[in-house]
């Protein structure tokens, strides 16, 4: 018992020490007594914070793109993009994973995000889930990952075991990998190909990274799948055209979309609709290409889903 009360207490001073490094986790002391303040003072403070985090993010464009280039590569061959996180940081990649089904028609294989702990996890903290580099190791095990696939470790700090491990992990395994954190020099960087450091220095509240580094966090995910996305053919300039219609305001989108597109009338519009199945990409090409809903379909399959080129073969 002593000796474990021991290896505890070293343990807990190793982690105090190396949390006192991260940027992230400083004490601001000019904010100790801002819970004197009113609540539009506290509130001015708070939005002046995030405004910093765009900029934050800006230093990093250069190897965003660099990442995001390289995972379209590996997504246009059928590899996948896996996000691995704990905490927030694991909610922002589910989050991020979660909507690219309705918003660009992918399958929810293609885009996966793993949180420490399981889905549970989305809710309630699961205790100690983040400190295993074995569970990140057992969770990318039963995705059977390929060099196709791409894996982005994401975490405020850059050293939480789950997101270390999961990036050693693919990258063992010939996937690409990204680490997504923000403190300069990280352990999660500096194990992946693709490091990606957002320095958004310390927090309103000391520690709480939901906040400036959640932002900058979400911000990058965003890049990450969309850009991806258009990389992949998934928009027609700024139009959503692989969206899928799964409610009435998607339905709405849908038909709006394809009007942006063609400039058509309503009634061109529901007959393209009807000749394609509903699926906007198809509809638009059969109104601009002028061909039918088969051989709309044969383009864009000819074209890797893009649009534009499948366009340009039936003009051509």
């Amino acid at each position: 018992m002593s000796f474990s009360t021991a290896d505890a207490s070293s343990n807990y001073h190793s982690l105090r020490a190396e949390l006192e490094t991260l940027t992230t986790e400083a004490f601001r002391p000019e904010l100790s007594q801002i819970d004197r303040l009113s609540t539009l003072e506290i509130a001015k403070i708070m939005n002046a914070e995030d405004a910093t985090v765009p900029t934050a993010v800006a230093t990093q464009l250069p190897r965003i793109a660099a990442a995001i280039d390289a995972v379209a590569e590996r997504m246009s061959r059928g590899g996948r993009l896996i996000y691995a996180g704990a905490g927030t940081a694991g909610r922002l990649g589910v989050l991020d994973a979660s909507e690219c089904p309705p918003t660009f028609n992918t399958d929810p294989s293609e885009v996966v995000g793993l949180i420490a702990g399981g889905p549970s996890a989305m809710v309630t903290s699961v205790e100690g889930a983040e400190d295993s580099k074995e569970l990140a190791e057992a969770d990318l095990k039963g995705l059977s990952l390929t060099p196709d696939d791409t894996v982005v470790g994401v975490s405020a700090s850059g050293r939480t075991p789950y997101a270390v491990g999961a990036v050693e992990h693919a990258r063992a395994r010939g996937a690409l990998t990204i680490g997504l954190s923000c403190n300069a020099h990280s352990a999660l960087a500096a194990a992946a190909e693709h490091g990606i450091e957002i320095v958004v220095g310390p927090e309103l509240l000391t520690g709480s990274t939901r906040l400036k580094a959640g932002t900058a966090q979400k911000l990058v995910l965003n890049m990450l799948s969309t850009i991806t996305m258009i990389r992949l053919g998934k928009t027609y300039g700024n139009l959503m055209v692989d969206v899928r219609a799964s409610n009435e305001k998607l339905r709405a989108r849908s038909r709006r979309i394809v009007a942006l597109a063609t400039g058509a009338s309503d009634e061109e519009i529901e007959q393209a609709l009807a000749a394609t199945d509903g699926e906007v990409k198809n509809a638009i090409l059969t109104i601009l290409g002028g061909v039918d809903g088969p051989t709309a379909a044969r383009l864009l399959e000819e074209s890797d889903g893009h649009l534009r080129a499948a366009l340009a073969a039936s003009t051509g």
